[in-house]
């Protein structure tokens, strides 16, 4: 089994939290709802990968973010995939609600956190999202 480690951060304006939904040009999980994800490469910082996917998926730069909470790290067994991943989770706050999507996503909202449960998200997106919130 292959084990991959991804960064996984949420956006926080108020009380509202943002998800991304994933186009049909990625590889997997198509159409599915999701927080500001990407791989971290070898030896790479794990803060420094989140500031990098939130400026790539959503156009917010470091300097209108602000780091909240960063939470234990969670694994997911993907049989299919034959993967262990290996999630970290961040929570970020800021004070724009407009973002610019790139090519991986094709809608965003921003959400009350118990309503995550309505949208059809990758697997454990409910349970990284109650951890970095706990």
């Amino acid at each position: 089994m292959k084990k991959v480690k991804v960064v996984t951060s949420f956006l926080m304006y108020e009380n509202k939290i943002l998800i991304l939904r994933r186009s049909d040009k990625v590889l997997t999980m198509k159409h599915k709802w999701a927080g500001i994800s990407g791989y971290i490469e070898y030896n790479e910082r794990i803060l420094k990968r989140a500031y990098k996917e939130i400026n790539e998926e959503t156009g917010l730069s470091s300097n209108e973010i602000e780091i909240i909470k960063t939470s234990e790290q969670l694994e997911i067994i993907d049989e299919e995939l034959d993967t262990l991943w290996i999630i970290y989770p961040h929570l970020f706050k800021t004070t724009r609600t407009n973002v610019k999507l790139d090519w991986e996503h094709d809608q965003y909202q921003w959400i009350e956190p118990t309503e995550i449960t309505n949208y059809e998200g990758v697997p454990m997106l409910r349970e990284t999202l109650q951890n970095v919130l706990k």
